[in-house]
């Protein structure tokens, strides 16, 4: 059973320092029309609606461009593909943001369960936080907006050796640059420039970014256009371990399994050796002897959230590295505590990359990315020149400075792991209650909720089942992402401050939109 506040108060939902402070007050909460309830205008209020914990926080009146001039413009001056993303039938005119809260231009409240795409790492607007990191850009822009490496100046190098002292050693030589895609980029130079080699692997499904070269690491054709790209870039089998052909029970780095059986003895993993198996297929078909790199996320991020077996990563690292390739961790989604159990995924599997990407919540949504790596790559790729304008622009360095102190200060990386473990768990139970819930996984706040028609099949769940429950689930209040290769995912990564009351929220609300789906079409 999961908490339902009061009607009309409960515990405010801003955290500082670790505290709660109780606040009474008009708990605002949407019809399924997407209207706002208020005590005082609605008397009797459905009683099978889920409740939105009250906030204390009062977002500015909108006074700016009207829903209507703001789609003419989307429609005429922005690139087309704004309107080919944009998320539901009608969308979200977002205003303010806080913490958790979104607000819309009509004032409605939402509690953000996907933070731009996991991209606010500590909160929208940290009401505590936000002085600091403020007053560190404002310090900045008063003193210095802009310069580059051709000069030296105190930002870059607070943040760059802040950001190195996460990450163990040999990885301590930092390359800034401004997006995920960019940094991609950027690690498939530097590996092919240190090893010699051109072939690159990356996994089915995946997501690396869409620049020219990255698109041929990323693994999906929803991102791929019919130009030349990606050569020298080849695909091994997902290692998927809930829809792919093998998997069981005990496969994953999770608090939650799949549902299918698994007689592996103790200590070993059949479905590892199988998917291991169909890279070394790679290996003997698809490329050369000697090849330039091997990239993986952690957890998949737009893949799905799809979590390998335990061991994947540790044993691909090996065979790679004895075919002279490097191997590079896309944390662009993954890093900075979003999985709880460590500040990094890769060390949830025990494993040490050559190269690290990072973007997304590296700066709370500041545009910022990076590659990390070690001394010897470097060596290699000081050859020649290499100048990023904007990478480690100084107002950048200092947000993203703010932004890690603020990780630190706020215990971030263990809400991921006691929120999400939470979230995991009970997300379970509705898996065993719904046929049309195939697979719940993720760790931490890297989270994915796979839907299926049955759970016999695995089969994904059609695109127009899936729009039903996440229309359902924005218009009472609750924003999520989707993901997988068919879009069969839903993707929960928010922003790393939310609370286990938001998650109760999160979860009546879900559950509501099963239930009205089941009950529409079962």
């Amino acid at each position: 059973m999961h908490k339902v506040f009061s009607r009309f108060n409960g515990p405010c939902l801003d955290r500082v320092k670790y505290s709660y402070n109780a606040f009474t007050g008009l708990a605002k909460f949407h019809r399924p029309s997407g209207a706002l309830f208020k005590k005082s205008a609605v008397k009797h209020p459905p009683p099978d609606l889920p409740e939105m914990p009250p906030c204390s926080f009062n977002p500015e009146e909108y006074k700016d461009m009207s829903k209507e001039r703001m789609m003419e413009i989307r429609r005429q001056n922005c690139n087309p593909m704004t309107m080919k993303v944009t998320y539901y039938k009608k969308p979200v005119y977002i205003h303010q943001g806080h913490m958790q809260w979104l607000w819309d231009v009509d004032g409605r409240r939402y509690l953000d369960l996907f933070a731009g795409v996991a991209t606010v790492s500590v909160g929208h607007c940290h009401p505590t936080r936000l002085q600091k990191v403020t007053a560190a850009a404002e310090k900045q822009l008063r003193k210095l907006w802009h310069t580059t490496n051709i000069y030296v100046y105190s930002p870059l190098h607070e943040y760059t050796e802040k950001l190195a002292a996460t990450l163990p050693d040999p990885l301590k030589v930092i390359y800034l640059t401004n997006s995920g895609s960019e940094a991609n980029d950027l690690a498939m130079l530097m590996a092919r420039l240190h090893t010699g080699n051109f072939d690159v692997i990356t996994l089915r499904g995946s997501y690396h970014g869409g620049s020219p070269h990255t698109m041929g690491l990323t693994s999906n054709a929803a991102y791929k256009y019919p130009v030349a790209s990606g050569l020298g870039c080849h695909n091994t089998m997902c290692p998927d371990v809930f829809a792919g052909p093998w998997g069981g029970s005990n496969c994953r780095d999770s608090p939650i399994q799949t549902i299918r059986d698994c007689s592996c003895p103790q200590g070993s993993c059949t479905a590892n050796d199988k998917y291991i198996g169909q890279l070394n297929e790679v290996f003997a078909t698809s490329v050369p002897s000697r090849i330039a790199a091997f990239f993986a996320e952690p957890i998949m991020g737009v893949g799905g959230a799809v979590q390998y077996p335990k061991n994947f990563l540790k044993d691909t690292y090996k065979l790679v590295r004895e075919r002279g390739g490097v191997c590079i961790a896309d944390e662009v989604q993954t890093g900075f505590g979003r999985t709880g159990s460590h500040f990094w995924g890769f060390q949830g599997h025990d494993v040490i990359p050559d190269m690290v990407t990072m973007a997304k919540g590296i700066a709370n949504g500041f545009p910022m990315g990076a590659v990390v790596t070690t001394p010897e790559v470097a060596a290699s790729f000081a050859k020649g020149v290499h100048f990023n304008t904007f990478g480690g622009n100084p107002v950048a360095c200092a947000i993203a400075s703010s932004v890690l102190d603020t990780m630190e200060e706020d215990g971030t990386q263990q809400i991921s792991h006691n929120v999400g473990t939470y979230l995991l768990t009970e997300l379970a139970k509705m898996r065993d209650k719904y046929e049309i819930i195939g697979d719940v996984r993720g760790k931490g706040l890297q989270i994915g909720v796979e839907m299926v028609k049955d759970k016999a099949s695995r089969k994904p769940l059609p695109p127009a089942a899936m729009s039903e429950i996440f229309e359902d689930t924005k218009d009472m209040g609750v924003l999520i992402g989707k993901g997988g290769v068919y879009g069969q995912t839903f993707r929960i990564k928010p922003p790393m401050c939310i609370t286990r009351d938001d998650a109760d929220f999160f979860l009546a609300v879900f559950n509501q939109a099963l239930h009205n789906y089941m009950e529409d079409h079962h």
